[in-house]
């Protein structure tokens, strides 16, 4: 079975960093999707799909995933670089356009 290890990135509506302390262990579909012939629904028989576990550290996930034998795969997560910015920036005189 092979799971994936990633911390989620930080949504578009929100400012700070609530949800994206945490690594999220999520299993890869077995199965793909089917498509249900009367109402076009879309469905899986794979169950495990709707399984997300969450972990402090990088380690804990690790090596839960090693001790349930999954073969698994990580995904660091990219940070931005910050810059620091004043808003008397806006107001300079000879500020570059």
């Amino acid at each position: 079975m092979k799971v994936r290890i990633f911390r989620p990135a930080k949504t578009a509506m929100q400012a700070g960093e609530a949800r994206t302390l945490k690594w999220l262990l999520e299993f890869e579909p077995a199965t793909p999707r089917l498509r249900d012939p009367l109402m076009g629904w879309t469905g899986s028989r794979d169950t495990r799909r709707q399984v997300l576990l969450t972990f402090d550290t990088l380690e804990e996930a690790i090596a839960y995933a090693d001790r349930q034998g999954y073969t698994y795969s990580v995904q660091v997560p990219h940070r931005p670089k910050r810059r620091p910015k004043s808003y008397a920036e806006n107001f300079r005189y000879r500020r570059p356009a």
